[in-house]
């Protein structure tokens, strides 16, 4: 090794080399045996023996704690031995943290098939789940994958052969030559995404989409629709009779162990399809891994070759910028890249980038305003520094890169645990004006020894719990949809104002809380960190009765 603290660095290289055999040799065979095995063949005394039950019992914990025992794919000894450098891999990280401040959630990178190297800024965690939005529309395309290579359907079909109740009897000529392909391709033949429009107003979303004008012969016009993906999942439940969440669970989600997906579901009890599936970080590796290796996994064929080729290629043109990684060609809901890349990716940050010619994947999940940016940090980082060639180790970096990838976490308010003047807001409840989420009331427990924030709307109350200094779990209670998990932590930054950051942590999202108190008055300003519309902006005020 490279590294003046040789002896140190062995170690450390024998605790990542015991963390691979952990994974690659635990599953089925007894650990005692394994033990008597190095023990014979090394011929080392008990004391030095005792130490290698040690060490490996903790990679063994550490490989669960790093969520490595979620993935089927091999924890690599160092990056060095799959030619990237630790140094390139912390430089993109620092990278990430300093100039996308607050936004990466999560990564996994993967080389050669085995982990490279992966890290979660807490509260996010490896055994979590996180929202994809459009990624998910991937998954659906792989569906459709499936159910053609299963003689279910063909792209080539037209669309209205599968919703003979739900065409309009007048149905248009440009209608009528819509097909599948189309659907994937997003060149339906729309003048504009109808998505936010239509799914706001209809109770009937497929009836809703085929009664739209369609203004270009499909084919011919690209325009990002995520309806038309909803489209394909409406297909998927219409020739199979199962959901795409249960058509995909034995064909895909299983095999690859992914484990407790969920899919958010339309009216008709329709899985969106465009978005609103939630899985891990390695899930989302493993997706990619799986099309890396053209839809082989443990030996069996998942996803037909032909169509991993197909889906991934520039299946249409939707620009002609070359420095633009949204105008390099669109596949059947796949996005062709730079540098002879493809990808998934969802809004806010969410990324599956296949490098083909490197043999690399890379999963990142975030809560970003500016996900081209994220992509050029990988650029700039990542992509040159994957070698055809195993490197030397490096022992010193990959300390430095294993220090920080165990201590990531996104920031929480600073200021003081107590206002330096007691406001004397604690356990008061303030009675609010009308506003567009109809909390009626709010309380601040902050001398409690569990301090919270009480919401009151007419449906109920809820607790918020939050700590000082760093997150504590709880729930989100939105006006409508479920329960969201979130972890929040509080500060005093004057006399008077109190800030609260609560992550959503399941989601691309945070709140943060600007509470005000004057007498007995207080005023609340919440904003998200991102969102699709001002509604992620609530101003509240009220005062003690």
């Amino acid at each position: 090794m490279n590294d003046p603290a040789g002896s140190e660095d062995r170690k450390k290289q024998e605790v990542f080399t015991l963390r691979q055999e952990v994974s690659t040799r635990i599953q089925g065979r007894p650990l005692l045996r394994i033990f008597k095995q190095r023990q014979r063949s090394e011929r080392k005394s008990i004391i030095p023996f005792m130490k290698q039950i040690a060490q490996l019992f903790l990679a063994f914990l550490l490989s669960h704690h790093t969520g490595f025992a979620q993935s089927s794919l091999p924890l690599a000894p160092s990056p060095e031995s799959l030619g990237i450098s630790s140094q390139a891999i912390l430089d993109f990280v620092e990278a990430a943290e300093r100039e996308r401040k607050d936004e990466v959630h999560s990564f996994m990178l993967l080389r050669r098939g085995s982990i490279a190297a992966q890290g979660w800024w807490n509260p996010y965690k490896p055994e979590s789940p996180h929202m994809l939005y459009s990624l998910s529309k991937s998954f659906t395309s792989t569906a459709i994958g499936i159910a053609q290579s299963e003689g279910l359907l063909s792209i080539n079909d037209p669309v209205v052969k599968f919703f003979l109740d739900e065409t309009p009897a007048n149905a248009s000529a440009n209608l009528k030559a819509m097909r599948v392909r189309d659907l994937l391709r997003m060149t339906t033949g729309h003048n504009a995404d109808p998505t936010f429009t239509m799914t706001r107003d209809t109770s009937d979303w497929a009836k809703a989409f085929l009664a739209l004008p369609v203004e270009h012969k499909p084919g011919t016009h690209f325009v990002y629709n995520s309806v038309a993906t909803f489209m394909l999942s409406a297909i998927i439940q219409k020739v199979s009779g199962k959901t795409l969440l249960e058509y995909l669970t034995p064909r895909l989600f299983e095999p690859l162990g992914i484990t407790h997906p969920s899919w958010e579901t339309a009216p008709k009890g329709i899985n969106t399809g465009g978005w609103g599936l939630r899985i891990r970080t390695g899930d989302i590796a493993r997706f990619g891994q799986l099309y890396l290796q053209q839809g082989a996994w443990n030996g069996k064929q998942l996803v037909p070759r032909t169509w991993v080729a197909e889906a991934t290629a520039a299946q249409t043109s939707n620009g002609s910028n070359p420095e633009s990684d949204w105008e390099q060609g669109y596949g059947y809901q796949f996005w062709r890249c730079r540098y002879n890349l493809y990808r998934g990716d969802g809004a806010f940050g969410q990324y599956c980038i296949v490098f083909p010619e490197q043999d690399a994947v890379l999963a990142i999940t975030s809560g970003s305003k500016d996900m081209g940016a994220i992509m050029n940090l990988v650029w700039k980082h990542l992509l040159p520094a994957m070698k055809n060639e195993s490197l030397p180790e490096n022992g010193s970096s990959l300390r430095v890169l294993q220090a920080k990838l165990q201590t990531l976490a996104l920031p929480v308010p600073e200021g003081k645990a107590k206002p330096q003047r007691d406001p004397s807001v604690s356990g008061k409840t303030y009675t609010l004006q009308p506003n567009p989420e109809g909390i009626t009331a709010v309380q601040f427990n902050l001398a409690s020894k569990t301090p919270s924030v009480r919401f009151t709307r007419s449906t109920g109350s809820y607790d918020l719990p939050v700590s000082y200094g760093s997150v504590i779990p709880g729930r989100y209670r939105a006006p409508i949809g479920p329960e969201e998990p979130a972890a929040s932590a509080y500060a005093w930054t004057s006399g008077d104002t109190l800030l609260i950051r609560s992550y959503l942590h399941e989601t691309p999202y945070y709140h943060e809380y600007k509470v005000v108190f004057s007498g007995k008055e207080v005023k609340i300003k919440r904003e998200a960190n991102v969102g699709f519309n001002p509604a992620n902006r609530l101003e509240l005020k009220g005062k003690i009765d």
